[in-house]
């Protein structure tokens, strides 16, 4: 059974399947839309999901040392 999506720029049916190489578009038309709005800067992210602040950096600090 394959899954199907909406497409996200035309809104018909976009098969989610391997066989569907513009996934999650329905087509190439709508996989170039979308890029060119990302290109002329239509779509953007807003604010960063997580602050430098809520990241513990300890954990990862003990790989990353070097010894002297």
């Amino acid at each position: 059974m394959n899954k199907v999506s909406i497409c996200p720029v035309c809104e018909k049916e976009a098969e989610l399947s391997a066989s569907n190489p513009y996934r999650p578009f329905c087509s190439e038309r709508c996989r170039l839309i979308d890029l060119g709005q990302w290109i002329n800067e239509a779509y953007s992210v807003s604010e960063p999901s997580i602050s430098d602040n809520d990241i513990d950096l300890e954990p990862f600090q003990k790989h990353y040392t070097q010894d002297t």
